[in-house]
């Protein structure tokens, strides 16, 4: 059968993406796999988008069997590799910021307060470092490559 709202100004066929909460409820209590892979699809693009929080907003009142544990996992899941993406973004920032600056690692590490080890965490990805580092990563590569650029040459 298939879902139907009642009450709502929105269809199922609508983008999930204009469904109010109590659409997401619904298709997460009465939908078939079809609605939940709708739901799915959009959370993995926006882990922490309006669907996403619309389905944590209905399981912190509705459990409904074997749906609950799916969009736990299914939100987890998707922030994790956000995160993960996320973190291996700023890495290659970084990476990019020393190699531009022309400065050695430990030059670098030593200009933005840090030892070689945690600026390799950071280049690595292992560590994201904070928004006050970033900008302080920036500015010494910035600096780092005005000064190359303006020194004479042999």
């Amino acid at each position: 059968m298939a879902l139907r709202f009642r009450n709502l100004n929105v269809s199922p066929d609508d983008p999930v993406e204009r469904w109010p909460v109590e659409a997401v409820q619904t298709a997460m209590e009465r939908g078939s796999l079809r609605d939940w892979r709708r739901l799915i699809e959009v959370i993995d693009r926006d882990p922490w988008g309006k669907t996403a929080r619309q389905v944590e907003h209905v399981l912190s009142y509705s459990r409904p069997y074997g749906v609950a544990n799916l969009m736990e996992r299914v939100l987890q899941s998707a922030r994790t590799r956000a995160e993960r993406a996320e973190r291996q973004a700023v890495a290659g920032k970084i990476r990019r910021a020393i190699a531009d600056s022309g400065l050695t690692r430990a030059e670098f590490a030593s200009h933005i307060g840090t030892s070689v080890s945690r600026l390799s965490t950071y280049a690595t990805g292992k560590v994201a470092p904070s928004a006050a580092l970033m900008v302080r990563i920036e500015r010494v590569a910035a600096e780092a490559t005005r000064q190359k650029a303006t020194k004479p040459g042999p």
